[in-house]
């Protein structure tokens, strides 16, 4: 499998499959895992060809130290990805290959949906999201893209930067892939130990019991009971809340016809974890 690492070669490889065929582009950063490996493959069945994106990008990371780990692994996700059955592309450029020798982000006017949660602990996260993907659909000129909806508030900034570039790449949003325990499989579950692992499925745990009890309960019950099962773990709860599934912005209370999802954030030690779940 070759692995490009230059736009012009890239190109140049996907240009007969421009004409009457269909490319699909699944973008991560790495350290690729079963999740990652489901949306290749939903790619595969849907595309003529895939293109798998690894690049760590600096422009979405408001933490030096969360940069300077994320894992890279690029050997590994090669290999991963040499299991497929189907043509996949590899590409992994350099920052300055990628961003044309001007590594910054691009301010975008997202509205509410780059405000409320990720948006308010992260700040700039979003708009080196919607830079890098739009720099990636330009390279690769996709025709559909796979992202999962363990990030959800990103899966709906992607369809937003989308939509304000003008591009036209239809982007599909995947369910997310769990471990045994239910954590949302991430890249950065390989930072922890095995006990680590294990106290993490609180995460999910709680976001099961919002989903239980959200018919019957309150949202301020709700929060408290997510708050107090933390309290009893070895995480810390950076956030919980409960949203509109469409704006993404936080209620205090329930309405008729509205979609609701709940969102956490929490820490193991220095590894920042996020997961979320539909509640009505």
């Amino acid at each position: 499998m070759e692995v490009f690492t230059e736009n012009q070669t890239l190109s140049a490889a996907l240009d007969p499959y421009r004409i009457s065929k269909k490319i699909g582009i699944v973008p991560t950063m790495g350290a690729l895992h079963e999740g990652h490996l489901s949306l290749v493959r939903r790619a595969l069945n849907e595309n003529d060809c895939v293109v798998v994106s690894i690049f760590v990008n600096p422009t979405q990371f408001n933490n030096e130290g969360d940069l300077v780990n994320y894992p890279r692994t690029l050997g590994k996700d090669v290999a991963l990805l040499e299991t497929l059955q189907g043509t996949v592309f590899v590409y992994a450029p350099k920052a300055k290959e990628l961003y044309n020798n001007h590594i910054v982000s691009r301010s975008y006017n997202f509205g509410s949906i780059a405000t409320e949660m990720e948006g308010k602990h992260r700040q700039g996260h979003f708009d080196g999201v919607g830079t890098v993907v739009c720099l990636l659909f330009k390279a690769v000129r996709p025709h559909t893209s796979y992202f999962g909806e363990k990030d959800f508030q990103q899966l709906q900034i992607v369809r937003k930067m989308t939509a304000i570039e003008k591009l036209p790449v239809k982007v599909i949003g995947c369910s997310i892939i769990r471990e045994p325990s239910m954590l949302a499989m991430s890249s950065r579950n390989k930072r922890l130990n095995a006990q680590e692992l294990q106290a993490a499925a609180v995460i999910n745990k709680c976001l099961r019991m919002a989903a239980k009890y959200f018919r019957e309960k309150s949202i301020s019950e709700i929060n408290t009971m997510v708050s107090n099962c933390f309290k009893q773990s070895s995480l810390t709860l950076e956030y919980f809340e409960i949203a509109n599934e469409k704006t993404l912005k936080t209620v205090k209370r329930k309405r008729k016809g509205i979609t609701y999802r709940g969102f956490i954030a929490a820490f193991s030690g220095e590894v920042r974890l996020i997961d979320n779940q539909k509640l009505s």
